[in-house]
Protein backbone atom coordinates (compact mmCIF):
# COMPACT_ATOMS: atom_id res chain seq x y z
CA UNK A 1 0.00 0.00 0.00
CA UNK A 2 1.28 3.45 -0.96
CA UNK A 3 0.47 5.70 1.44
CA UNK A 4 1.07 9.34 1.45
CA UNK A 5 0.66 11.29 5.55
CA UNK A 6 -0.82 14.80 5.61
CA UNK A 7 -0.79 16.55 8.97
CA UNK A 8 0.66 20.05 9.22
CA UNK A 9 2.59 18.77 12.72
CA UNK A 10 5.61 17.11 10.92
CA UNK A 11 5.74 15.17 14.18
CA UNK A 12 3.22 13.49 14.16
CA UNK A 13 4.07 12.57 10.38
CA UNK A 14 7.02 11.55 11.10
CA UNK A 15 5.83 9.09 14.25
CA UNK A 16 3.03 7.73 12.07
CA UNK A 17 5.64 7.26 9.20
CA UNK A 18 7.77 5.62 11.78
CA UNK A 19 4.70 3.01 13.07
CA UNK A 20 3.08 2.26 10.21
CA UNK A 21 6.03 1.22 8.34
CA UNK A 22 6.34 -1.52 10.43
CA UNK A 23 4.36 -3.68 8.23
CA UNK A 24 5.63 -5.25 5.67
CA UNK A 25 2.85 -4.26 3.12
CA UNK A 26 3.00 -0.45 4.05
CA UNK A 27 4.93 2.20 2.07
CA UNK A 28 5.02 5.90 2.76
CA UNK A 29 5.77 7.34 -0.18
CA UNK A 30 5.49 10.99 0.68
CA UNK A 31 4.32 13.60 3.34
CA UNK A 32 2.55 16.62 3.20
CA UNK A 33 1.72 19.80 5.83
CA UNK A 34 -1.86 20.41 3.74
CA UNK A 35 -3.95 19.97 1.29
CA UNK A 36 -2.72 21.62 -1.47
CA UNK A 37 0.70 20.40 -0.97
CA UNK A 38 -1.16 16.76 -0.89
CA UNK A 39 -3.18 17.82 -4.39
CA UNK A 40 0.51 18.70 -5.36
CA UNK A 41 2.40 15.52 -4.61
CA UNK A 42 -0.65 12.63 -5.99
CA UNK A 43 -0.56 14.79 -9.21
CA UNK A 44 3.12 13.63 -9.52
CA UNK A 45 3.25 10.06 -7.56
CA UNK A 46 1.14 7.10 -7.42
CA UNK A 47 -0.86 6.48 -4.00
CA UNK A 48 -3.06 4.03 -2.92
CA UNK A 49 -4.53 6.11 0.63
CA UNK A 50 -3.99 9.29 1.85
CA UNK A 51 -3.69 9.82 5.55
CA UNK A 52 -5.37 13.30 5.57
CA UNK A 53 -5.84 15.61 8.95
CA UNK A 54 -9.03 17.89 8.45
CA UNK A 55 -7.56 20.76 10.40
CA UNK A 56 -4.38 21.91 8.86
CA UNK A 57 -3.59 25.80 7.52
CA UNK A 58 -3.78 27.24 4.05
CA UNK A 59 -6.05 24.30 2.29
CA UNK A 60 -7.58 22.17 5.10
CA UNK A 61 -8.25 18.39 4.67
CA UNK A 62 -11.80 18.70 3.47
CA UNK A 63 -10.81 21.00 0.47
CA UNK A 64 -7.59 18.57 0.02
CA UNK A 65 -10.16 15.69 -0.21
CA UNK A 66 -12.05 17.24 -2.93
CA UNK A 67 -9.40 18.62 -4.99
CA UNK A 68 -7.51 15.10 -4.66
CA UNK A 69 -10.72 12.84 -5.84
CA UNK A 70 -11.33 15.16 -8.33
CA UNK A 71 -7.92 14.88 -9.95
CA UNK A 72 -7.85 11.12 -9.45
CA UNK A 73 -11.17 9.45 -8.16
CA UNK A 74 -9.86 6.28 -7.76
CA UNK A 75 -6.92 7.40 -4.64
CA UNK A 76 -8.73 6.28 -1.26
CA UNK A 77 -8.76 9.36 1.38
CA UNK A 78 -8.47 8.23 5.05
CA UNK A 79 -9.33 11.18 7.77
CA UNK A 80 -7.63 11.27 10.75
CA UNK A 81 -10.19 13.27 13.23
CA UNK A 82 -10.92 14.59 16.89
CA UNK A 83 -13.92 14.53 18.83
CA UNK A 84 -13.87 18.45 17.98
CA UNK A 85 -13.96 17.21 14.12
CA UNK A 86 -17.21 15.51 13.91
CA UNK A 87 -18.64 19.00 12.20
CA UNK A 88 -16.87 17.89 9.07
CA UNK A 89 -17.16 14.18 9.10
CA UNK A 90 -20.40 14.31 6.92
CA UNK A 91 -19.25 16.80 4.28
CA UNK A 92 -15.81 14.93 4.11
CA UNK A 93 -17.80 11.38 3.26
CA UNK A 94 -19.90 12.90 1.01
CA UNK A 95 -17.10 13.85 -1.02
CA UNK A 96 -15.92 10.70 -1.27
CA UNK A 97 -13.77 10.08 1.66
CA UNK A 98 -13.94 6.14 2.35
CA UNK A 99 -14.09 6.46 5.96
CA UNK A 100 -12.36 7.95 9.19
CA UNK A 101 -10.23 7.32 12.01
CA UNK A 102 -9.37 8.99 15.64
CA UNK A 103 -6.22 10.38 15.65
CA UNK A 104 -4.96 9.02 19.24
CA UNK A 105 -5.90 5.31 17.25
CA UNK A 106 -3.32 2.44 17.38
CA UNK A 107 -1.06 2.15 15.05
CA UNK A 108 -2.67 -1.15 14.34
CA UNK A 109 -6.18 -0.03 13.77
CA UNK A 110 -4.91 2.84 11.80
CA UNK A 111 -3.13 0.14 9.85
CA UNK A 112 -6.62 -1.60 9.63
CA UNK A 113 -8.56 1.19 8.59
CA UNK A 114 -5.94 1.37 5.31
CA UNK A 115 -6.52 -2.22 4.78
CA UNK A 116 -10.25 -1.42 4.68
CA UNK A 117 -10.25 1.48 2.72
CA UNK A 118 -8.08 -0.40 -0.12
CA UNK A 119 -10.92 -2.83 0.03
CA UNK A 120 -13.04 -0.18 -0.91
CA UNK A 121 -15.04 -0.86 2.50
CA UNK A 122 -16.18 2.37 4.64
CA UNK A 123 -14.01 2.51 7.54
CA UNK A 124 -15.87 4.42 10.61
CA UNK A 125 -14.68 4.43 13.76
CA UNK A 126 -16.86 3.44 16.36
CA UNK A 127 -16.72 5.80 19.44
CA UNK A 128 -16.79 8.93 16.80
CA UNK A 129 -19.77 7.21 15.25
CA UNK A 130 -22.11 7.25 18.13
CA UNK A 131 -21.18 10.45 18.43
CA UNK A 132 -21.48 11.34 14.91
CA UNK A 133 -24.98 9.52 15.59
CA UNK A 134 -26.24 11.51 18.52
CA UNK A 135 -25.63 15.00 17.19
CA UNK A 136 -27.52 13.62 14.00
CA UNK A 137 -30.47 15.82 13.68
CA UNK A 138 -32.58 13.72 12.29
CA UNK A 139 -33.98 11.14 14.01
CA UNK A 140 -36.58 8.83 11.63
CA UNK A 141 -37.35 5.55 11.83
CA UNK A 142 -36.34 3.72 8.84
CA UNK A 143 -40.14 3.40 8.36
CA UNK A 144 -40.58 7.14 7.44
CA UNK A 145 -38.81 6.48 3.94
CA UNK A 146 -40.97 3.79 3.71
CA UNK A 147 -38.28 1.13 3.07
CA UNK A 148 -39.28 -2.59 2.78
CA UNK A 149 -37.17 -5.13 4.49
CA UNK A 150 -35.09 -6.45 1.43
CA UNK A 151 -34.04 -2.96 0.71
CA UNK A 152 -33.16 -2.65 4.56
CA UNK A 153 -31.08 -6.08 4.41
CA UNK A 154 -29.54 -4.44 1.22
CA UNK A 155 -28.16 -0.99 3.03
CA UNK A 156 -26.97 -2.81 5.75
CA UNK A 157 -25.00 -5.40 3.43
CA UNK A 158 -23.86 -2.15 1.49
CA UNK A 159 -22.87 -0.15 4.92
CA UNK A 160 -20.53 -3.57 5.57
CA UNK A 161 -18.26 -3.07 2.54
CA UNK A 162 -20.37 -6.10 0.47
CA UNK A 163 -20.26 -5.39 -3.24
CA UNK A 164 -23.37 -6.08 -5.48
CA UNK A 165 -21.90 -10.05 -6.27
CA UNK A 166 -21.51 -10.59 -2.75
CA UNK A 167 -25.13 -8.99 -1.81
CA UNK A 168 -26.71 -11.48 -4.00
CA UNK A 169 -25.35 -14.62 -2.72
CA UNK A 170 -26.06 -13.22 0.62
CA UNK A 171 -29.47 -12.50 -0.57
CA UNK A 172 -30.06 -15.18 -2.98
CA UNK A 173 -30.77 -12.88 -5.50
CA UNK A 174 -29.42 -12.26 -9.08
CA UNK A 175 -26.65 -9.93 -9.38
CA UNK A 176 -28.92 -7.29 -11.95
CA UNK A 177 -31.72 -7.85 -9.40
CA UNK A 178 -29.42 -6.10 -6.35
CA UNK A 179 -28.07 -3.44 -8.61
CA UNK A 180 -31.69 -2.28 -9.70
CA UNK A 181 -32.03 -2.32 -6.08
CA UNK A 182 -29.33 0.04 -5.18
CA UNK A 183 -30.82 2.36 -7.81
CA UNK A 184 -34.34 1.94 -6.60
CA UNK A 185 -32.91 3.07 -3.29
CA UNK A 186 -30.48 6.11 -3.64
CA UNK A 187 -33.61 7.70 -5.71
CA UNK A 188 -35.59 6.74 -2.97
CA UNK A 189 -33.43 8.63 -0.57
CA UNK A 190 -32.12 10.97 -2.71
CA UNK A 191 -28.51 10.13 -2.48
CA UNK A 192 -25.85 10.05 -4.90
CA UNK A 193 -23.96 6.85 -4.21
CA UNK A 194 -23.13 3.94 -2.13
CA UNK A 195 -20.83 5.85 0.40
CA UNK A 196 -23.51 7.88 1.14
CA UNK A 197 -25.76 5.52 1.61
CA UNK A 198 -23.60 3.64 3.91
CA UNK A 199 -23.13 7.11 5.89
CA UNK A 200 -27.33 6.54 6.29
CA UNK A 201 -27.16 3.21 7.43
CA UNK A 202 -25.05 4.25 10.16
CA UNK A 203 -27.02 7.19 11.16
CA UNK A 204 -29.92 5.39 11.75
CA UNK A 205 -28.37 2.78 13.54
CA UNK A 206 -29.17 -0.21 10.84
CA UNK A 207 -25.88 -1.28 11.77
CA UNK A 208 -22.38 -1.26 13.87
CA UNK A 209 -19.32 0.83 12.93
CA UNK A 210 -16.14 -1.52 11.61
CA UNK A 211 -13.81 -0.22 14.67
Amino acid sequence: MKILLVDDERLIRSGLAILLEEFEDVDIVGQAGNGQEAYDFIKDHEVDVVLMDIRMPEVNGIEGTRLILAEKPHVKVLILTTFQDTEYIDEAMRLGASGYLLKDSSHKDIYEGLKLAMADKIVLDKVVSKQFMSNSVAKLSPQDYDLNDKELEIITWIARGLNNAEIAEKMFLSKGTVKNNVSYILNKLALRDRTQLAIFAFEKGLVDSQF
